[in-house]
């Protein structure tokens, strides 16, 4: 059984088959205005029902049970007449017009880059290339997987390490963990309790592995790594390369110091600069962190930029993040999955 069209074209003219005019295109794609049409909720059938389950009458009766008054307000918003999106924009644009541009200086981690526009249509207009997120059932995209693992093989090529994950939120996150991954590899009966961070880090990435070893009771102390004494007491150590400031330093001697400390040392590497630079794996760091910002993500206000973490192989249970490996499917072909997943959260 065939279906009967409605209409038929002839030249430029649509013509009824059944009498009744063609379709408008607004009857096609009706408006999506409405805030219950676009928008995910309950429907005003559905209310009613999940009131009485609820033991009140009204949408108000449960605003006033569920939000303690003191924290309403109460009177009505000082808001300005409604206006359309046109208006808007010109009045941002014209709040805007008053901003006083500097120059910007190159440094800290972030570095603008020149992007051809194809990739940037079709590379960074998709956001799930270089966000840090990875997707809660990944086996089901092995295409991503497979651009992840590429992505872990980058980095341990340009760091010289052993093994690295499939990205972090940012450098200072990626920082961050390095400490307390340097924390839990301290021998058992130590009580080193003191993580150094080298001044010339970046002033972000002092600033989250000061917050994240408060509530651990580390002692953190930012110094000239030059000059700093190793003892008993330092678990670890983090030197940035290059240094904020641009400076770039001949880590090798620091990190011989830390290891016969019983010291564990993590490089916080630019990775464009590593394509130049002698890698920290091969003067022996024990951990590589990072920002990928720089392979021409946009700079987006200081995110979304993932970082790395790479490390040896003997700490790769301890390392944080989710892990790309290969496996074989049922038919016996080659699989990428995630693996070592009894560390990762999920969350």
């Amino acid at each position: 059984m065939t279906a009967t069209p409605l209409v038929e074209v002839n030249g430029s003219h649509i013509h009824s088959l059944n009498g009744n005019p063609p379709p408008r295109n607004r009857d096609l794609l009706p408006p999506t205005e409405h805030f219950v049409d676009r928008h995910i909720g309950p429907r005003l059938e559905e209310i009613p029902a999940m009131l009485e389950t609820l033991g009140v009458f009204s949408l108000a009766e449960l605003i006033d049970q569920a939000v303690p008054p003191n924290i309403r307000m109460k009177g009505e918003l000082n808001l300005p007449p409604p206006r359309t999106e046109v208006e808007i924009l010109a009045e941002l644009r014209a709040i805007a017009a008053q901003n006083k541009l500097y120059r910007s200086f190159i440094g800290m981690g972030y570095y603008d880059t020149i992007m051809p526009p194809v990739i940037l249509r079709n590379i960074f207009e998709n956001p799930g290339w270089y966000t840090q997120y990875t997707p809660y059932q990944p086996e089901i995209a092995q295409g991503r997987l497979e651009a992840l693992i590429n992505f872990q093989t980058m980095i341990t090529d340009l760091t010289a390490m052993e093994i690295a994950n499939a990205s972090l939120l940012d450098e200072g996150t990626a920082a961050a963990e390095a400490m307390t991954l340097c924390l839990r590899q301290r021998p058992r009966k130590s009580t080193a309790n003191t993580f150094f961070v080298s001044e010339l880090c970046h002033p972000q990435t002092i600033a989250v592995v000061q917050t994240r070893a408060e509530p651990l009771g580390i002692d953190v102390v930012v110094g000239d790594h030059q000059t700093y004494e190793f003892g008993d007491h330092t678990f670890g150590a983090l030197v940035q390369y290059p240094a904020t400031n641009g400076d770039i330093y001949d880590y090798e001697p620091f990190v011989q110091t830390a290891h016969e400390h019983g010291a564990l040392v993590a490089v916080a590497a630019d990775l464009l600069a590593l394509a130049l630079l002698r890698p920290p794996g091969e003067f022996d760091a024990d951990m590589v962190v990072g920002n990928s910002q720089r392979f021409g993500v946009p700079m987006g206000y200081g995110g979304p930029h993932a970082a790395y973490m790479a490390t040896r192989d003997k700490f790769k249970r301890q390392m944080p993040g989710r892990l790309i490996g290969v496996s074989i499917d049922a038919d016996g072909k080659p699989a990428y999955r995630l693996a070592l997943q009894t560390r990762e959260q999920h969350i």
